[in-house]
This record gives structure tokens, sequence and C-alpha cells, in this order.
């Protein structure tokens, strides 16, 4: 695995003219070396990749990460960069947007023979297109949402308070092999399910009224994220519309997205059915991002996205019309792009569902 990855990384880095990069941000760094640690850094040069961390993961990073070289970093890690690259070593890459000012400052003086360059997204480039075994464990993460989605509807219903919904859905989730769910899980009823984010509360579920519920496992590294919305008890007319409209641009873009498209025509397959309806105004964020190693990745499909889609890109399709004071519908699924088309991982109904 780490081999793979770092051959790649140098080919970035080459292309960059860096001889070598040095990571810091943890879930860059455990997608690298596969190790899990909470601290530590990855050095690649064109040559070696170095895995630097402390005394207390000096067993467990060597079984963790093959092919790198594991070195306890002592009382300043940035000292040990500096022995490592040896003196004048060139133009040597961090990442900018996990290095704090103070941190860069120190690292200049101590690397004074070397040239920091700031490097945005190299690694998360390269973790934009899944591999065989990535997307295995992503299929078993999906997998686990949709157990817990089925487990959660049967028992919901009115009197229910949000936040003990969303425990429930916690344990059942942790209790079935996920390390914890993948963000706060929200769980929004009635008026509250118009807020997008809107995370679990003290709200009491009442009748006649919109549950969303937006949850994913985080299981062997990597996260699910699906989204259902249901109604407890009699839906009106309104409820019906707006979800039927969600629905349908849920589901076209199922059908139509492709690889070679770009973010923005992804995005524009569910936005111009909802805006063809009336509610444009009323689905105000991107259809869908990528997911991963993190919630939200690289690549968006949005507005403002002309990043092409590639096969072993996943994202998330995820359309919704937010009414304030009446409530709003979500649904999303997590999907992997192919050579042909898509593979949707996740597979919890999506018929319109009256609980209670």
């Amino acid at each position: 695995m780490a081999n793979k990855r770092v051959f790649r990384l140098r080919e970035r880095l080459a292309e960059r003219g860096l001889k070598a990069m040095l990571i810091t941000h943890p879930v860059n760094r455990r997608y690298l070396s596969g190790f899990t640690g909470s601290s530590g850094y990855v050095l690649v040069t064109e040559q070696d990749s170095w895995l630097l961390t402390d005394f207390r993961y000096m067993t467990q990073a060597p079984e963790q990460a093959p092919g790198f070289r594991v070195v306890d970093h002592g009382t300043s890690a940035i000292d040990k960069v500096r022995e490592l690259l040896g003196g004048g070593y060139g133009r040597v890459g961090f990442e900018q947007e996990f290095v704090v000012f103070s941190d860069y400052t120190s690292w200049s003086e101590a690397l004074a023979e070397v040239e920091l360059v700031p490097v945005s997204g190299v690694v998360e480039e390269l973790r934009a297109t899944k591999d065989d075994g990535e997307i295995s464990v992503m299929q078993e993460a999906a997998m686990l949402a949709d157990e817990t989605f089925s487990h959660i509807v049967g028992l919901l219903k009115p009197g229910m308070v949000e936040s003990d919904i969303a425990l429930e859905m916690e344990v059942f989730m942790r209790s079935h092999g996920a390390t914890s769910s993948s963000f706060d899980t929200i769980v929004a009823s009635g008026e509250r399910s118009a807020l997008p984010h809107g995370v679990a509360s003290g709200r009491v579920i009442g009748n006649h009224e919109f549950v969303k519920l937006d949850f994913g496992a985080y299981y062997k590294g990597y996260c699910s994220d699906l989204t259902r919305t249901v109604v407890v008890g009699k839906p009106t007319d309104k409820h019906k519309e707006i979800y039927s409209i969600v629905l349908e641009a849920q589901m076209h873009a199922l059908e139509h997205i492709r690889p070679g498209m770009t973010g923005v025509e992804a995005d524009a397959l569910t936005r111009d059915i909802i805006t063809r309806y009336g509610y444009g105004d009323y689905f105000g964020h991107g259809t869908g991002h990528g997911l991963g190693m993190e919630i939200h990745e690289a690549p968006r499909l949005s507005r403002l996205s002309q990043t092409v889609l590639t096969p072993g890109m996943t994202v998330t399709v995820e359309p919704g019309i937010y009414l304030p004071g009446f409530g709003g519908v979500r649904i999303e699924d997590d999907i992997v792009i192919t050579d042909n088309g898509i593979k949707i991982l996740t597979s919890s109904p999506k018929e319109l569902m009256i609980l209670g």
C-alpha cells in the first residue's frame, strides 16, 4: 500500500520541482504510511520515505508502515528532519493548510539550508481516487449506515427526543464495528428539518412532520454518509410535493452522472430540476462532495467545481429543499465513479416512508 502511494507522491513532487515533502496532517500521514498513531510526521524524499514518531509507537509504527524507515524523533521533530535531509537539500514542500505560522518560523530557522515551499492539496489529490481496497472498506461502511437506518426507523415515533435518536444510532454503529460516527449525527424534525445541518437537539418529535436523518459510520479509517427523510404521522400535500421533487432530482443525477463530467455539470443534474419546480432558492448547498478518510474531501459537485470526475472517485449525491418554518427534505447516497457510470454504495429505501 504505502510504496505505491509514495511513488505517486514522488511523481507529483517532481512535477513541482520539489526534492522532498514533510507531511504533518494526520489523515495524510495515515494515507501514505498506514500508521494510526496520534503523533508523527512523514518525510518523503527522492530516495527514502521516513515515518518520524515518538517512543510510544516504536513497536506499532514498523508494523503498520511497511516500506517506511521508522525513527524516534526525540524531543525535536524538526531537528530530526534536518538530520535526515542533510545540508543544502533544496526545495522541500510542506502542507500549507496544516502548518501554523509559529511552526513555519521555527522550521525556517531550523532548516536554514532548505527552501521551504508551501504546497496545497498534493496528497489530497491522490486521495481523491480510491483503489479497490479503499472502495471495499467504504462499501462496508455504507452497509453499516444502511443497517443503522433500518434499525432506527423501527424505533422512531412521536414523543422521542432528537438527541436520544442520535445516541441510539451512535450506539448501534459502534456496537456493529464502527470506530465512531463520521460526523455529529443530524436528527432534525418538524421546522428544524429546514436546517441543512441541524444536529440533534432536545426537540421532541411531534405528529405529521418530517424527520431528517443524516449520519454515517467511521469504519476502518473511512466514512460513509447517508441521508433519509421520513414523515412521522400523516403527510400533508406539501410534504409529498417537496419530497417527490427531491427524489426526482436525486434519481435523475444517479442515472446520469458519468466519468468525464465536471462537478458543475453533475450539480446541474439536480439543481435544474429543483429550480424548474420553483424551489431553486431553497437548495443552497452543492449536490455532493467527495468522501473517504474524511467526511468532506475532493471532489465537489457544486456550481463552482470544474474538477473532472474520473473512475475511482467517491462522492455523495444529496439534493435538498429547505422551507423555513415548515421543514426540509434531503436524500443522500454514496457512489463510486466507474469506467462507464457509477456504482451506488448505499441501498436504503427512498420511497416516502411514513412512520408512527
